[in-house]
């Protein structure tokens, strides 16, 4: 019986017949299941819809180039393991394409051998990957492994200290927070004086901001005497899901 692995679903995105034949024909060998394409817009495509378990891009493609393709990925939250193929193969260019958002990158013409041993690599991270734990409380989601977060579809561009804070915050909703926890666990003090906690305070006006920055319902709300409380929102707007008890704190 196959492994996880073993039955994982790979996307080829190659506009050479010849080429994008032979990887079919090798990487189906291994007990893959392939889908192809022979271009950049309709490989984007069929990657929103087929959710591969990993890509196989070449970057010179017609329509839309493979850097491209992989940035609109990343876009889009497709945070699948890619492999870039190409026939440039200087340092500067292998650097843009990791920039671009791909994990490996593979020069032409390439070992059999060797492109299935980094595919075989690629899944094995990318089973850690889709196992992370994706934080959702209301309309917000936190990526810890990408450390990106968004309010339904905004993108938050928290700087690493307001991640940090969001992301306890998130493993606490509907709870009150004190400032010396928070002090403690964001900011690693030992002995957490007032100068601490005002920092704290400072870093959840911060947050706030950027969590309300287009006039959305408050999430994040002051519970006097104690520290803060990360709420859901509503479809209505309205703070939902609250705790009795901590309000009456």
């Amino acid at each position: 019986m196959r492994g996880a692995v073993d039955i994982a679903k790979i996307l080829v995105i190659e506009d050479s017949p010849d080429l994008l034949s032979l990887l079919e024909r090798l990487l189906c060998s291994h007990g893959w299941e392939v889908r192809s394409a022979c271009d950049g817009n309709a490989g984007l495509a069929r990657a929103l819809e087929y959710r591969p378990d990993l890509a196989i891009i070449d970057i010179g493609l017609p329509g839309r180039d493979g850097l491209e393709v992989t940035a609109e990925l990343r876009r889009k939250r497709l945070y699948i393991p890619v492999l870039m193929l190409t026939a440039r193969g200087s340092v500067a260019d292998r650097i843009t394409g990791l920039d671009a958002g791909a994990d490996d990158y593979l020069g032409k013409p390439f070992d059999a051998e060797e492109l299935v041993a980094r595919v075989r690599a690629l899944l094995r991270r990318g089973a850690f990957r889709s196992r992370a734990e994706m934080l959702r409380v209301g309309e917000l989601t936190l990526d810890p492994l990408t450390r990106e977060a968004w309010r339904r579809d905004r993108e938050l561009g928290l700087t690493q200290r307001e991640f940090s804070l969001l992301e306890y915050l998130m493993r606490h909703p509907g709870r009150a927070v004190s400032r010396q926890a928070i002090a403690e666990e964001v900011w690693r003090q030992t002995s957490v004086d007032l100068e601490a906690t005002n920092i704290v305070d400072v870093y959840v006006a911060y947050l706030r901001k950027k969590l309300d920055a287009n006039g959305e319902a408050p999430m994040l709300r002051t519970i006097r005497g104690v520290g803060y409380e990360l709420l859901p929102v509503s479809d209505h707007g309205a703070p939902g899901s609250r705790r009795r008890a901590t309000m009456q704190r």
